[in-house]
């Protein structure tokens, strides 16, 4: 799932895209390195965001979704947790909808997806982006994480979500600590709900800073890499990067020893 920020503020490449030719190229360019899926965001969800209206996010992502929908076959997901920006992309052309809210944000949500028929993601996050880091608390994460899965899960169900359009993220970086964050990548398996597909976005994320001991972004980039073939090994179904070539590379060769 290759990352297309059509914001100003986003944390990796706040601004970079925000012009919609400009996002619309990237976007084919993802499409050309191997992604097999394009996760469209128009409000930024970093740590300290403000929340933007809906008619703003329809004016950054709609024209973009309609212009990619059609110069290439390729999945689109629109990364929102708004019900209106949802249906408004589906009708566009995107087919899965990512919502870092799991549904939680609008209580329409569940019974669009249900109703469209539209792939789901639904993610944890402790908190909200405006507040979710200043102190994230758990008495064990991964189980913590799990339950929220399952309950979610039942949730959707109970909506009339089908249970194969479905898949989860635990949301690295969302209300987590770096703790936190490696407990949750560690035992990524014990987080799946019935056997459904895990979504794993570390790509480009502070904590891998911390862990290297450098801020620079760019710097970010090989371990996002080595994450990238870690996390496959250890079951993610879905990796959500901003560099896709580099990681589509890291996928292709970890398949090959895998297999």
């Amino acid at each position: 799932m290759g990352v297309l920020n059509v914001t100003p503020d986003s944390f990796s490449d706040g601004g970079e895209f925000f012009c919609t030719d400009t996002a619309v190229e990237r976007g084919i360019q993802i499409a050309v390195e191997g992604a097999e899926i394009i996760d469209v965001g128009g409000e930024s969800t970093r740590p300290g965001a403000e929340p933007i209206s809906t008619k703003a996010e329809l004016r950054r992502v709609i024209p973009v979704i309609e212009k990619l929908h059609n110069k290439t076959d390729i999945l689109i997901s629109i990364d929102t947790s708004k019900s209106e920006v949802a249906a408004a992309a589906l009708d566009a052309g995107a087919s899965i909808i990512n919502d870092v809210t799991a549904g939680r944000g609008d209580a329409k949500m569940l019974s669009l997806a249900a109703t469209r028929k539209a792939g789901l993601v639904l993610m944890h996050m402790q908190g909200e982006p405006g507040t979710m880091q200043e102190n994230p608390r758990y008495k064990d994460v991964v189980a913590e994480v799990a339950d929220f899965f399952r309950q979610q899960y039942a949730g959707a169900i109970e909506c009339g979500v089908d249970p194969m359009r479905l898949a989860f993220d635990p949301g690295i970086g969302f209300g987590k600590t770096l703790e936190h964050n490696l407990s949750l990548l560690r035992d990524l398996e014990r987080l799946r709900v019935h056997n459904r597909p895990l979504v794993a976005g570390v790509s480009r994320k502070s904590f891998l800073g911390k862990l290297i001991g450098s801020d620079e972004m760019r710097g970010r980039l090989a371990s996002t890499v080595a994450f990238t073939s870690i996390l496959y090994g250890r079951g993610a179904n879905v990796l959500r990067v901003h560099d896709v070539k580099e990681n589509v590379a890291a996928l292709r060769i970890t398949e090959a020893v895998l297999s």
